[in-house]
C-alpha cells in the first residue's frame, strides 16, 4: 500500500517521530493514522523499557512559574549524556512535567515513593467508607485496591493523566521521548511552591 506523505507528515507532527517510523507505522497500519499512533506508542514504550536500566547521571534543573506569579515549580529531570540533555525535546519534556506538577500537584514521583504508612492511612480510610456503605466484608479488599489505584493514578506523578493530551499518562509522555532521543529520562525530584502555603 502506497501511503500518502501527507499522511506520513500529519503523524510526524502529532508524535514527533522520525519521517520513517511514521512511514512504517502507517503502512503497518494499513494508513488507519489512528491505528498508526498506537503502533509508535507501542514501539516507544518497548523502547523505553529496554533503556530503562542506564544510568541517567546528567539532565537539568528545569523551573517553571506560572503566569500570576503565584505558582512554581523546581523540576530534576536527569538524562545520560549532556548532549541530549541540551535538546529542544528535552527541555520540551523538561517544560510539560514542571507544567504537570504545577497544575496537579502529585506527592510523589512513583508509587514505590509513597511513604507506608501514608498509604495504610489511606487504606484504613477506605476500609471505613466501605464499612460504612454496607458492602459485603468479602469483597472489600478488592474495593480498597480499586481506590488505592485511582489514588495513584490521581497523586502519582507517572500515574497521572497528562495535562496536554489525557489519553496518554505522564509516563507515556516520558516514554515517547526516551523512543525519539535514544536514552533513559528519569524525573529525579521537584518542588511545588505556592504563595502563602
Amino acid at each position: 500500500m502506497e501511503i500518502d506523505s501527507k499522511l506520513v507528515k500529519e503523524l510526524r507532527d502529532k508524535t514527533g517521530a522520525p519521517m520513517m517510523d511514521c512511514k512504517r507505522a502507517l503502512e503497518k497500519a494499513n494508513g488507519n493514522l489512528e491505528k498508526a499512533l498506537d503502533y509508535l506508542r507501542e514501539q516507544g514504550v518497548a523502547k523505553a523499557s529496554q533503556k530503562a536500566g542506564r544510568s541517567t547521571r546528567e539532565g537539568l534543573i528545569y523551573s517553571y512559574i506560572h503566569p500570576g506569579e503565584k505558582l512554581g515549580v523546581l523540576l530534576e529531570i536527569n538524562c545520560e549524556t549532556d548532549f541530549v540533555a541540551r535538546t529542544d525535546d528535552f527541555r520540551n519534556l523538561a517544560k510539560d512535567v514542571a507544567m504537570q506538577v504545577a497544575a496537579s500537584n502529585p506527592v510523589a514521583i512513583k508509587r514505590e515513593d509513597f511513604p507506608a504508612e501514608l498509604l495504610e492511612k489511606e487504606k484504613e480510610i477506605y476500609k471505613a467508607q466501605v464499612l460504612k456503605e454496607g458492602k459485603p466484608e468479602k469483597i472489600l479488599d478488592k474495593i480498597v485496591q480499586g481506590k488505592l489505584e485511582k489514588y495513584f493514578q490521581e497523586f502519582c506523578l507517572l500515574e497521572q493523566p497528562f495535562i496536554k493530551d489525557e489519553d496518554r499518562t505522564v509516563k507515556q509522555r516520558i516514554d515517547e521521548t526516551i523512543a525519539k532521543l535514544g536514552e533513559n529520562i528519569t524525573v529525579k525530584r521537584f518542588v511545588r511552591f505556592r504563595l502563602g502555603e
